[in-house]
């Protein structure tokens, strides 16, 4: 299994949208609004690394009001 931890940018107000449209999302574990220099921390997880991928390139990335992420792919 490969999960991985996206951090995102998201425009002003609209962090609590994201992270519910992102919760409905298949591959999406959990999104969460947070503090600091990002706005939301999403977990996700598939069969191997193309899943996640498929996941941020159809899932995330799509999404309107999404800046700038940072992406963390787990290694145990």
């Amino acid at each position: 299994m490969a999960r991985a931890f996206v951090a995102i940018d998201v425009a002003t107000g609209t962090a609590g949208e994201v992270c519910q449209r992102l919760r409905d999302a298949d591959g999406v574990v959990e999104a969460h609004v947070i503090t600091g220099e990002f706005a939301v921390l999403v977990e996700l997880t598939g069969d191997d690394q193309r899943d996640v991928l498929e996941t941020m390139t159809t899932a995330v990335r799509p999404l309107d009001d999404i800046g700038a992420m940072r992406t963390y792919v787990c290694l145990d």
